[in-house]
């Protein structure tokens, strides 16, 4: 695979990706990617970015359960 960024090689190892939301923020330390060679870009399939997207909708509607529950003490 080539790099969207500057043509280089990718290879499969793992990656961070952090978030910041609403007052929070989730930083997981290795999400398996494609990491380029030349320039460390890393590109995640599509199956991880829709792990990544369920978690943050779970985290989400707990935050704001949370917060619910905060507001009414």
């Amino acid at each position: 695979m080539e790099c969207i960024h500057c043509k280089g090689e990718l290879e499969r190892s793992k990656a961070p990706f952090t978030v910041s939301r609403k007052g929070y923020h989730v930083v997981w330390d290795a999400i398996p990617a494609w990491i380029c060679r030349q320039c460390g870009e890393p590109l995640l399939e599509s199956r991880e970015v829709e792990l990544i997207q369920k978690a943050l909708e779970v985290l989400e509607r707990e935050t704001a359960a949370l917060c619910l529950r905060r507001k009414e003490r």
